[in-house]
């Protein structure tokens, strides 16, 4: 009968034998983590892709991650490890909402959070993650700037970056966004002392709450290297347990126990060693105009220094 153990081991075999790079999402689960060769947020995984060795990379994450894995290494093997792994916010604007968003604010710079489809980017100015947007937005020229989809991110960008008139939209992560300054408050009361981390992708009266907001990556991080001994945790839960095996000494509890993607959690142990053993998974195929386009705004982020 397989284990954990057991099959993490036939894992690391085959990604080996198949000269195959794993990338795993910061979001995935302890058990994937542990067998993956690069893990962190989405544009981080997509730059590892770049430099890799190997010409097979398998992103254990959701569709518009992979697609900008391919986007940067088109000469590359590109894997999604689950077929159905998809993003809410990545799919809240399509293209024709955004060609007439454009024409109803010409002139504009249009700065897109890098959750967005590759079809979308190609529409876009720039892109931007979470720990470079307020860097990357204050660099611009352009003082309009309209800023697609997370209008919680782009409230926190705002907020930092007065100087610029920023148009948002309606739209975000259904999971951070569900989450209330009252929860927050709450978790505060019964944890005296904690740090509250959060991610901007939360509401702006939940991210003014927190002693740190920012990037999954920026996250974890903080927690690492604080002194505090508590954490109350604003972003997907599995951040709680990484952080767990982490900083075993510090104690980590969740702003929301709701606060959980289901795309990421898509993904399985067994799935992982399906892919290896060519069986699952769907290789990212883009039109060769899209990826071309697309890289267009990820290369004007590029040169504005993202990170």
């Amino acid at each position: 009968m397989n284990t954990t153990r057991t099959v993490q081991d036939e894992i690391l075999r085959l990604k080996k034998e198949h000269d195959i790079r794993i990338l795993a999402h910061a979001y995935q689960s302890q058990e994937i983590l542990e067998i993956a060769d690069d893990v962190g947020d989405s544009y981080g995984l997509s730059l590892k892709a770049q430099t890799a060795e190997q010409h097979t990379i398998l992103l254990c994450g959701v569709r518009f991650m992979a697609e900008t894995v391919k986007i940067l290494s088109p000469d590359k093997k590109v894997l999604l490890s689950h077929p159905q792994a998809g993003c809410p916010m990545a799919e809240q604007i399509s293209v024709n909402e955004l060609a007439a968003l454009k024409e109803a604010y010409k002139g504009y710079t249009v700065a897109a959070y890098i959750n967005t489809t590759s079809e979308l980017k190609t529409l876009c100015d720039v892109c931007v993650t979470s720990s470079s947007a307020v860097k990357i937005i204050r660099s611009l020229e352009n003082k309009n700037i309209l800023f697609v989809p997370d209008c919680n991110l782009g409230a926190w960008v705002a907020k930092q970056v007065p100087e610029k008139n920023i148009q948002l939209v309606k739209g975000g992560c259904p999971a951070h966004a569900s989450i209330r300054a009252a929860q927050a408050k709450q978790a505060l009361a019964l944890h005296p002392g904690a740090k509250l981390l959060v991610h901007p992708e939360c509401l702006p009266e939940v991210s003014s709450l927190a002693d740190y907001a920012g990037s999954t990556t920026g996250i974890m991080d903080y927690a690492k290297n604080s002194t505090a001994a508590a954490f109350i945790i604003g972003t997907e839960n599995s951040i709680i347990e990484h952080l767990q095996f982490a900083c075993p000494d510090k104690q980590f509890y969740p702003l929301s126990p709701e606060c959980i993607c289901s795309n990421m959690k898509l993904t399985t142990l067994m799935d992982v060693l399906h892919c290896v053993q060519g069986t699952a998974g769907e290789e990212i195929v883009l039109p060769d105009t899209v990826m071309e386009q697309a890289r267009r705004c990820i290369d004007t982020m590029l040169t504005l220094g993202a990170s």
